[in-house]
């Protein structure tokens, strides 16, 4: 078992607490975040397509170890295989005319190395500067000194926040969901 890309057992299940509540319908606002392809991605201009935006709070590197703790946080464990996930899943969710992002606060850098090695088709946004989060009032929490972000998933079109996934549990499958929501006659109208 590879200590990032599965997942151990017994991870503890996430609460829907309430707060990504108030996301749906909300207007994006007009935030340029770095990309790992090398430019400034404008989330509140993504288009008329639809536009998946996976929010995770980090990816771990083969090079560090994951520290106990981490797997004790309710939807913490899983941004590697979430990744993985709408790598593996990428050309069917473009298949539907969807657009996919990662969005996290690792630098640029960190980020790069993670699209690198996991061999992503689609591109990571970083918001370590915290202006998409705050913007939006995303769900975040401590961990090491760290504020990160709690796992959710935005589905974007037209400038709007269509629909909200969260809590994302578990996050190995997450992407499966998403292309079911997609592939739903409601999604598509």
């Amino acid at each position: 078992m590879s200590a990032l890309t599965d997942l151990p057992a017994g991870l503890p299940v996430p609460e829907d607490d309430g707060a990504a509540d108030h996301l749906r319908g909300m207007h994006m606002p007009h935030v340029g975040l770095r990309s790992t392809g090398g430019r400034d991605i404008d989330v509140g201009d993504l288009g008329q397509r639809q536009t998946v935006l996976y929010i995770y709070p980090r990816t771990g590197r083969p090079d560090r170890p994951v520290p106990a703790e981490w797997d004790a946080i309710p939807g913490a464990r899983g941004c590697t295989p979430e990744s993985c996930g709408f790598r593996d899943h990428f050309a069917e969710i473009a298949a539907l005319g969807a657009g996919v992002f990662g969005v996290s606060t690792q630098d640029t850098d960190y980020q790069r190395e993670a699209a690198e090695r996991l061999h992503l088709p689609f591109e990571l946004l970083s918001d370590s500067e915290f202006t998409l989060t705050d913007a939006l009032r995303l769900p975040t929490f401590h961990f090491e000194g760290e504020r990160l972000l709690k796992r959710l998933t935005l589905v974007v079109r037209a400038g709007g926040v269509e629909h909200v996934f969260y809590p994302v549990f578990p996050p190995d499958g997450h992407a499966e969901e998403v292309l079911a929501w997609l592939s739903s006659p409601g999604a598509r109208a």
